[in-house]
């Protein structure tokens, strides 16, 4: 087939979806289809376009109400949309984010061939704020309509739009490359110590980063020695370092924005990985990537990490405004050898069903019926 996936945000700018589309068309490339890209020009893009890639339009930064900031296909000419649907003659087009403007709506509005549509966001996070929450439905209604298969990664993504649409959503998870990260894991050799914590995310209220300083300064009480590495950056950064100054908690490291490879060699050398999100979470990418590592897990517990976080995992799940709760659990999966072996055992089993082979299979069936 030729298949055409849509993403409407930066596909070179880290991110839940671009990975998701990125892996997605790498292993149906690797199954034999012919797949494109359709994604916004980046606004500080130069150079080349890659060749399974196609630009339309540009991006904008938008800054949303929930304290995160996106850039997003603004700027398109109906000309070039209609020049590349006719040139291309996709025999499917795969929407990530439809609603997201004005890219997907706008391929949708057009296109002649099936459509698929996956829905990433939950409804208090919706990529637009939840302060546009109540333009979604007339804003959709053009969309809904004219998809021919529509899914989601999680039953709390599907939520909303199982409000407006009379079709079935199918659930297909976001997956992950277990292979990446089965290389990296180290967690059976010398590199992992029993005294750092690990949070990587954006630096936003929703994260629940504070509470974690102020669980990590009740664990220093009795452990001293252990450290906690925070990689990411965003609009609360500065609160935080200055929290930590002015409550003197110590041995803690505020790295910024770090790359993949770097992100890799922390999963690897941690010993608890932590992402104490308050809400707003669909899923929980960052958690699958640790269970990969085979780093244990604290998370709060918000429904988008129930879904990954089920069975033993389940345990890990702790509100993390109670920091004496949280703070205790960190100590478990830190320093109980027992608790951290059977975890690890639990992830190791629950996380085969997220690998984009899998993943990638089941989408390929719904496209087969089309």
């Amino acid at each position: 087939m030729k298949i055409g996936l849509v993403c409407p945000y930066d596909i070179f700018r880290s991110g839940g979806v671009q990975e998701h589309v990125l892996a997605q068309a790498a292993e149906l490339r690797r199954r034999g289809h012919n797949v494109k890209i359709i994604t916004p020009k980046p606004r500080k893009h130069s150079g080349s376009v890659p060749v399974d890639i196609i630009f339309i339009g540009n991006s904008t930064k938008v800054n949303m109400a929930v304290g995160t900031s996106l850039e997003l296909g603004i700027n398109l000419k109906r000309d070039a949309l209609d020049d590349i649907l006719q040139t291309e003659e996709f025999d499917l087009l795969h929407v990530h984010e439809p609603e997201i403007p004005l890219l997907g709506a706008q391929i949708i509005a057009k296109a002649t061939c099936p459509i698929v549509a996956t829905f990433h966001a939950m409804q208090s996070d919706a990529p637009m704020g939840r302060t546009l929450t109540a333009l979604r439905v007339p804003y959709g209604r053009n969309i809904y309509n004219k998809l021919n298969v529509v899914t989601a990664v999680s039953d709390v993504a599907a939520e909303f739009v199982r409000e407006h649409i009379t079709q079935k959503v199918h659930i297909i998870p976001n997956g992950i490359d277990l292979k990446k990260y089965s290389v990296h894991n180290t967690h059976n050799s010398q590199l992992t110590t029993h005294n750092s914590i690990l949070f990587i995310g954006r630096l936003e209220k929703r994260k629940g980063t504070k509470y974690l300083l102020k669980s990590f300064a009740k664990l220093q009480i009795k452990y001293p020695d252990i450290e906690l590495v925070i990689a990411g950056d965003g609009p609360e950064r500065q609160m935080l370092e200055d929290y930590a100054t002015k409550h003197d908690i110590k041995h803690i490291k505020f790295l910024g924005f770090i790359d993949e490879s770097k992100k890799l060699e922390l999963l690897a050398s941690s010993t608890v990985f932590c992402s104490p999100a308050l809400f707003g979470e669909s899923f929980g990418i960052v958690l699958l990537e640790a269970m990969a590592m085979g780093t244990p897990v604290v998370a709060g517990n918000n429904p988008g990490y129930a879904i990954v976080l089920t069975g033993l995992g389940s345990d890990s799940l702790v509100d993390p405004t109670d920091t004496a709760k949280f703070a205790a659990k960190l100590a478990t999966l830190m320093y109980d050898e027992t608790a951290r072996r059977k975890w690890q055992q639990w992830a190791a089993d629950n996380i085969k069903q997220y690998s984009y082979d899998v993943v990638v299979d089941q989408y390929e069936k719904l496209y087969e019926t089309l």
